[in-house]
């Protein structure tokens, strides 16, 4: 349960939405970083109980994009039509008057990110498959504009600063040739951010990152965090599986998106993690970099050589 003034906004937030709507229980769901989330049991009008979770955005993500909570609202209801496993958003609430950001009101959805040691590869398999569903999305015929490239990402990354040697190598390759069609990208997909159920995808949750770019850099992204929570032999499978279906990308600049993933996911030291943890993933996270150095980045018979023969 919330404190009582926590409560009280909250009763306000689900009166907003539906003047029949009685607040009966609110609590914290773990394991954000960027957001904060709470759960809420909600009695309607007919006296059903009506489970929501509603996502307060940072500050950091809100300075990045002040509609950051509108705009992942109308992605949910996108994606939702397009029967990606996505929360249902129910409401938005633009003006940050209730609980002092503006927030997102969505489906919750009973699942675990957790998957266990038995059965990784097999949710691996299960992985690699939603997410080139997701790619495989025809966003020419969905109403995507108010997405960002994912070169605008770069060149925001960029403009922060840092001179170290991945971003040098990075900013060496730019513009990036390639043949691969823009599609819809997740942006921060991994694990943590698939609710699982029974060994399927009960739902994709955090599309709060979600650009528009090369397929590669969600590729990569999850190729590191898979690295990072399972290991090499689960990262190659999801890779594996990934190429088979998406058989005809150019996975030539795969080297360029992992070490740009490297040097995103660099900070997990913050994260509030146990030193034993952040030190395994440090050592995974630097055999990585040398591993897309060596270009050993999966590139498909026969394709150009990678960004870094070509510079």
């Amino acid at each position: 349960m919330c404190a009582s003034k926590d409560f009280k906004n909250y009763e306000l937030l689900v009166q907003k939405m539906d003047s029949k709507y009685l607040l009966k229980k609110v609590w914290k769901i773990n394991g954000g970083v960027s957001a904060e989330v709470h759960g809420l049991a909600v009695e309607n009008a007919d006296g059903n109980t009506i489970k929501m979770a509603v996502r307060k955005h940072g500050h950091k993500d809100i300075s990045r994009n002040p509609k950051i909570a509108e705009d992942e609202f109308r992605l949910l209801q996108v994606l939702k039509a397009q029967g990606i496993p996505v929360p249902l958003p129910y409401f938005i609430e633009k003006t940050g008057e209730i609980l002092s950001a503006p927030c997102l009101v969505m489906e919750y959805i009973e699942g675990t990110a957790n998957i266990a040691d038995d059965n990784v590869i097999p949710c691996m398999k299960v992985l690699a498959a939603k997410l080139s569903r997701i790619h495989r999305l025809e966003i020419r015929s969905l109403n995507l504009t108010f997405l960002p490239s994912t070169e605008e990402v770069l060149y925001d990354i960029f403009k922060k600063g840092g001179e170290d040697f991945i971003q040098r190598k990075l900013r060496s390759a730019i513009p990036l040739s390639g043949n691969n069609k823009k599609v819809l990208l997740h942006g921060d997909f991994w694990p943590g951010n698939v609710l699982w159920n029974d060994g399927k995808i009960a739902s994709i949750i955090d599309w709060e990152d979600a650009s528009i770019g090369d397929p590669l850099a969600d590729l990569a992204n999850a190729r590191l965090e898979v690295l990072f929570q399972y290991g090499k032999q689960a990262m190659n499978y999801f890779t594996d599986q990934y190429q088979s279906i998406m058989s005809d990308l150019d996975y030539s600049n795969l080297p360029f998106w992992d070490l740009f993933a490297a040097m995103r996911l660099s900070n997990f030291a913050d994260w509030g993690l146990e030193i034993d943890a952040v030190n395994r993933m440090g050592e995974r996270r630097d055999w990585f970099i040398k591993n897309a150095l060596n270009e050993q980045g999966n590139p498909g018979p026969g394709q150009d050589k990678s960004f870094l023969d070509r510079r």
